[in-house]
């Protein structure tokens, strides 16, 4: 980021996050950062029941043995959503593992604490795209030097039978939320997105895309706490729109069956890419809270593909980075 950018990205900050902004990466700032956390992590849980109207979210409290622990909610056999997980976690240990050191190894061997939530929605009507969303802050300590912190999050978007009002809803939502932060943000996260939702085996993204950004510290701890709570109270107004437009669109049976085929892809992502289950599983993490990511069914199919000119075949060509904003046509 260059120093235009990022003078801006704080001035924007403080005007979002005023009240905050003697916040430093100190006990007290780590407390006010968990405390936002389990609040959206509540507001969330919130809206996703009165959506669904049939289910409300378990809420399993739990400890973790090397230190922290977290609310994992979790919401199963709704009337709108099949399966809906909400974790809260705030871990610590004596030592980062290796995927939160992988881009700085000068910091493997420092003792830690990660604090985040993070979200996948599974809708049972295929018309409904799944979503993901995350939201997380490490810091990194060592005896006598002062904290390493960062923050990392995003959301992306997932659907089976994509509509380009959906998607560039999503992504409009997406880049109000970064606006404040600089004019390039968007961009910049919205292609880091395409990049890491990205299944090389298969070459194609999981989705449609949205935010990604990690090891975030280029801004001032408030700025960039600010931020935080910019991605994760837009992920609300980004998703539930396109769910109460989608939930009582009628599907049949051939429909169900390609949602599963689809899902597939997510668990193929999720198990062999995605670093915050390899974090989660090598830091000892809990592992049901983990793997509530997966969805509750999946189908595989071998050398499965859509029939030309089909409504799956559209979201086939959704598959790989676009202008979102500036498309006219899927």
């Amino acid at each position: 980021m260059d120093t235009r950018t990022s003078s801006a990205a704080a001035e924007n900050g403080s005007q979002i996050s005023d009240p905050q902004q003697s916040l430093q990466p100190d006990d007290s700032g780590i407390d006010t950062v968990s405390a936002y956390l389990q609040q959206l992590q509540q507001r969330i849980c919130d809206t996703l029941a009165d959506i669904d109207g049939g289910a409300d979210f378990a809420r399993d409290a739990w400890q973790r043995e090397a230190g922290g622990g977290g609310v994992t909610r979790v919401l199963h056999g709704g009337r709108v959503f099949e399966q809906a997980g909400v974790a809260f976690s705030h871990i610590h240990g004596d030592e980062l593992p290796a995927p939160a050191s992988a881009s700085r190894p000068e910091l493997a061997g420092r003792s830690f604490q990660a604090m985040g939530v993070s979200l996948v929605i599974h809708p049972r009507n295929p018309n409904v795209p799944t979503s993901h969303a995350n939201v997380r802050m490490f810091v990194a300590e060592a005896k006598d030097q002062p904290p390493v912190w960062w923050f990392g999050g995003g959301y992306d978007l997932t659907p089976f039978y994509p509509a380009l009002e959906d998607i560039q809803h999503w992504h409009h939502t997406a880049k109000a939320a970064c606006d404040p932060f600089g004019d390039d943000v968007y961009a910049r996260y919205k292609d880091w997105c395409d990049r890491y939702f990205h299944l090389r085996h298969r070459n194609e993204t999981r989705g449609v895309g949205g935010l990604f950004y990690d090891d975030l510290n280029d801004w001032p701890f408030p700025t960039c706490f600010a931020f935080m709570q910019a991605v994760g109270n837009s992920y609300l107004d980004a998703y539930a729109p396109i769910v109460r437009r989608r939930m009582d669109q009628p599907y049949d049976e051939q429909q169900r069956e390609f949602q599963l085929y689809r899902r597939g892809r997510y668990v193929e992502f999720n198990l062999l890419y995605d670093r915050g289950t390899l974090f989660g599983l090598q830091s000892g993490g809990r592992t049901e809270s983990i793997l509530m990511s997966m969805p509750p069914l999946a189908r595989w199919h071998y050398d499965w593909q859509p029939q030309a000119d089909s409504r799956e075949a559209v979201l086939y060509r959704c598959l790989h980075a676009r202008d979102w904003l500036n498309e006219e046509a899927l």
